[in-house]
């Protein structure tokens, strides 16, 4: 692997942009204010933006690492697995999309915790829904900053030390002080590098193995269980529906993904925003896997020779890939790593300032100047990003696990909250309190025990105990009023 400033000095460059575009945005005005402004944008991102920034958010350092490690080790049924990720942008938009963006402009809302508290009407459930965005969020960021900065180290040859403090102080500095705007913008530079990155690394996977024809030879002859959409039993239906599930479905409910329903500039905006990110989010997605599959027959080795699953891409493309372009083709995956804490960070900041403090001070009927609401978003902003590092130092192992853990925590909180609490006007706050903390405990509880119902990932066990409290919760409250209803019509 070169450790030479070669390598070292691409990476170094696309940061020195994120920096100087985070400065830029910094100087902008936005309609609305500065909560507004710093928090969604403005609610002013066109269709490319909105596309690329939702891209960019969910194609994290796992999406990069991890699952194309998986690949490698599984065959194509990781690739069949995969497949259900391409309509998340969909999904997102076209379920939600309209919806939250109606409401949120006619309430005036900047985050997804603001239209959890009007609709359900309770301070409660607000404060347990920032609650959960902080602590699942702080769980993803450690992954992303631990993957981004072990891809830094693998492929550079520096110290994996280096490489967090690199992302550390680029990502906070730019999320800082420029915002959701900053975010949205950098999200595009990162989405169209990470597309650079894909392509790269796929033609030279192709040339190393003698084209795709000799590679899927070879996988054959070695490897057929490969080819196989449960790769002798390494890839059981139950992966495939807890897949399905956490990166699929349910990913519907994700704050990150939702607060960007939030900000979009107008329909047409958001109908083009969904067609792009979906064929975009399709071709990563596909593209970035099948190199992990192709790349067994060119290393002929197994994951653990390598390394460990999260060691495979960084060796392949050092095996692959000339000195020279080595260093342009990183700044894909880091990208991802770099565009998924700059989004749920801002996420994270705005439900402690604007929904945990400033609501406070609202409710004490005390007014909170825009330049002190400036230097706390910042501030809140930078120390969240501080704490994150910190706790990155020391590295935990298998970051795809810890990403789906972060994943499977927010969707349990927020995904029947928001789906019967936006579809229907008879949900009550009662069933979304119960649904909210009863369902993830459950679900914490059930990842702490290793829960797994049929095989099937905890997901499931939180996900269908969040639905039964809910209805529970609900039906407790319709019943108490109406006893309440009752006795006062026979007073």
């Amino acid at each position: 692997m070169s450790g030479g400033l070669a390598v070292l000095l691409p990476l170094l460059g696309f940061m020195a942009a994120m920096l100087a575009l985070g400065f830029y945005v910094r100087r902008q005005s936005h309609a609305g204010g500065f909560l507004s402004g710093y928090f969604v944008g403005g609610q002013s991102l066109g269709a490319f933006v909105l596309a690329m920034t939702m891209v960019a958010t969910y194609s994290s350092v796992s999406s990069f690492v991890g699952g194309p490690g998986m690949a490698y080790e599984i065959g194509f049924g990781w690739i069949y697995m995969a497949v259900i990720q391409t309509m998340t942008i969909f999904l997102v938009l076209g379920i939600f999309g309209k919806r939250i963006a109606r409401l949120a402009h006619r309430i005036n809302a900047v985050t997804i915790v603001d239209i959890i508290r009007h609709r359900y009407q309770s301070d409660a459930l607000a404060a347990i829904a920032a609650c959960a965005i902080v602590v699942f969020f702080a769980a993803s960021m450690v992954a992303q900053f631990v993957g981004g900065a072990q891809l830094f180290a693998a492929v550079t040859g520096y110290s994996y030390e280096l490489g967090l403090i690199l992302f550390g102080f680029v990502v906070v500095v730019y999320t800082s002080i420029g915002g959701f705007r900053a975010v949205a913008l950098t999200d595009t530079c990162c989405a169209i590098v990470m597309i650079l990155g894909v392509v790269l690394l796929f033609y030279y996977v192709l040339e190393a193995g003698g084209g795709l024809a000799a590679i899927l030879t070879e996988l054959r002859s070695t490897h057929p269980e490969m080819f196989t959409p449960t790769a002798a039993g390494r890839m059981p239906i139950a992966l495939y529906v807890s897949q399905w599930l956490l990166v699929g479905a349910l990913t519907i409910a994700l704050p990150q993904s939702v607060v960007r329903s939030i900000s979009y500039r107008s329909s047409a905006d958001m109908h083009r925003a969904m067609i792009i990110g979906t064929v975009v989010i399709a071709f990563m997605n596909i593209a970035v896997n099948l190199v992990g599959v192709l790349g067994r027959g060119v290393m002929g080795v197994d994951a653990k020779a390598l390394g460990g699953v999260d060691s495979v891409i960084p060796q392949l493309m050092a095996h692959v890939m000339p000195p020279a372009l080595l260093g342009l083709a990183i700044i894909g995956p880091l990208a991802a790593s770099v565009s998924t804490i700059s989004g749920v960070l801002i996420v994270a900041s705005s439900a402690v300032v604007k929904d945990v403090y400033l609501h406070h001070m609202q409710q004490r009927g005390r007014a909170v100047p825009e330049t002190h609401l400036r230097r706390l978003s910042m501030g809140v902003t930078a120390a969240l990003g501080i704490i994150v590092f910190l706790l990155a130092v020391s590295p935990p192992s298998l970051i795809w696990l810890i990403n789906m853990f972060a994943f499977g925590g927010l969707e349990t909180a927020f995904f029947w909250v928001l789906v019967f609490g936006l579809f229907t006007r008879r949900a009550t706050r009662t069933g979304a309190l119960c649904a909210m903390a009863g369902g993830t405990l459950i679900y914490c509880a059930a990842m702490a025990w290793s829960v797994r119902p049929m095989g099937l990932h905890p997901i499931a066990v939180g996900i269908t105990a969040s639905l039964v409290l809910f209805l529970l919760g609900d039906l407790w409250e319709r019943t108490r009023t109406q006893d309440t209803a009752g006795g006062r019509s026979l007073s």
